[in-house]
């Protein structure tokens, strides 16, 4: 199952994170920190794929941002919210504006 983690900036609309979705190419579930599911929900409801809200604290990361750091205790809330799910990295975080994704391979149902 591949496993998109998202990260984005409070407030992102549906529109850039299905755009950065589609770059990435695609994904069976998301997953992202609690904080924001508001963003995401809909997002996974248009696509009709599962939300994973998952604790990132504490998860060593291939890629280090000291803002995220020093918010969430991780370095990249997109690798380590796809690693949470029992992941595998398959891409590290990439940019689209405001919606960073990582792709991983994950076991999860």
């Amino acid at each position: 199952m591949r496993v998109a983690g998202i990260g984005c900036r409070p407030g992102t609309g549906p529109g850039p994170i299905m755009a950065a979705l589609t770059a990435s190419g695609g994904a069976d579930a998301l997953a992202t920190i609690p904080a924001r599911a508001a963003e995401l929900r809909p997002v996974a409801a248009a696509l009709s794929l599962p939300l994973r809200l998952v604790s990132v604290a504490g998860i060593e990361t291939p890629t280090q941002s000291p803002r995220i750091q020093a918010l969430y205790a991780t370095g990249s809330v997109a690798e380590a919210a796809a690693i949470a799910c029992g992941g595998r990295l398959l891409t590290p975080r990439r940019s689209f504006g405001p919606v960073t994704i990582a792709i991983a391979i994950a076991e999860v149902p």
